[in-house]
């Protein structure tokens, strides 16, 4: 079925170029191309992760599937849209531990009366995640409590914290890819039932994942650029599209790559790629977004979101901490994890713009 809807790649960039006022129809177009070019990336990461361990395979999976958020935040900073970057960077974070992992704990939990992982490796994520939170609700309450009394304060802060919460990063990738990379590297008997056929060249699955993160981040460039005409012709609000919509877009590569795996029950590698996602953008992504918005754009980006994006990601770490923590997983912790995702999508859904 991949094979075939690889023909709405060439579809989409068509419209786009040829009628940019269809912009639904753009939209749905480049939809439906994101979910051919994602499989093709999970199958490139799954080729990868028979060589080198599910944790080098889920490291290689977060990082190509960030790269076209991190394209599109990118764009959206050029352009000033501070609040677009910070709605999708949440959108993100919590639609990989609540919708990615969700799904994945209940498609694999369908197949596996139970699926067990490294409860280690785990909460060594889930910890990172709590620092994220921590990092995100001190710009917070800076802006609200100290900024009006040292308005560039603020700035400064979150350059310095966006400096830390990179050295943090890079110290836990030594961790789990060097020093402790065994919690990370899966069951290899796991690995070789879910792969009894050919595996790849490493060449041919480089390129193909290449190749792949290329399109999506095309795809996902036309795509966004249509998506919030195309929500407000649907009536939803700006808040809604960024946290919701466009990061289950833009996660579509973790979504199809982590439940795949999750099926084979590889839990292991779904874990990395989901928990692992999330790790990446709140320690990774938003502190390299803070760095370079003061080379492009008009004014830098801050740390300091909104109480109620704070308020989302504290929740979603919450959750995620207490049902990833026990080394094993089932349908109905995936269903818990999926009730939390819906119930904050209804918050964020009756939720009205606010004018600027």
């Amino acid at each position: 079925m991949l094979l075939w809807m690889l023909v709405f790649v060439p579809i989409a960039i068509v419209l786009e170029f040829m009628v940019p006022q269809q912009h639904l129809l753009i939209f749905l177009a480049a939809a439906l191309a994101i979910v051919p070019l994602a499989g093709w990336l999970g199958r490139a990461t799954e080729q990868l992760a028979e060589r080198s361990g599910e944790g080098v395979g889920g490291f290689l999976n977060a990082t190509f599937g960030n790269a076209t958020e991190l394209i599109i935040a990118l764009s959206a900073l050029r352009a000033g849209l501070h609040d677009v970057v910070k709605a999708s960077l949440v959108g993100s974070i919590v639609g990989n531990i609540l919708l990615v992992l969700g799904a994945s704990m209940l498609a694999g939990g369908l197949r596996q009366k139970e699926q067990h992982y490294n409860a280690s490796a785990a909460r060594s994520q889930a910890t990172l995640l709590t620092l994220a939170t921590i990092a995100l609700i001190l710009p917070a309450a800076y802006n609200a409590v100290v900024s009006p009394r040292a308005p560039h304060g603020l700035q400064v802060l979150s350059l310095y914290i966006s400096l830390v919460l990179l050295v943090v990063y890079a110290l836990f990738l030594v961790y789990s890819l060097i020093t402790h990379k065994s919690l990370f590297a899966g069951d290899p008997n796991l690995a070789r039932e879910a792969h009894p056929t050919a595996i790849w060249p490493t060449r041919k699955a480089v390129l193909v994942l290449a190749v792949a993160t290329l399109m999506i981040a095309w795809i996902s460039e036309i795509l966004v650029a249509a998506i919030e005409p195309s929500a407000h012709q649907l009536g939803l609000s700006n808040l809604f599209v960024g946290v919701f919509i466009v990061a289950i877009l833009g996660n579509a590569a973790e979504h199809s790559s982590a439940i795949s795996a999750a099926m084979k029950n590889r839990m292991d590698l779904s874990l990395s790629i989901a928990i692992g996602s999330s790790v990446q953008v709140a320690l990774f992504v938003a502190p390299v977004l803070v760095l370079a918005s003061y080379a492009i754009g008009s004014a830098a980006m801050d740390l300091a979101f909104s109480g109620g994006l704070v308020l989302t990601v504290l929740l979603a770490v919450l959750i995620t901490g207490q049902v990833a923590g026990d080394g094993r997983s089932d349908w109905l912790k995936g269903v818990q994890l999926l009730a939390v995702y819906l119930i904050l999508g209804l918050a964020y859904f009756f939720t009205p713009d606010i004018p600027s």
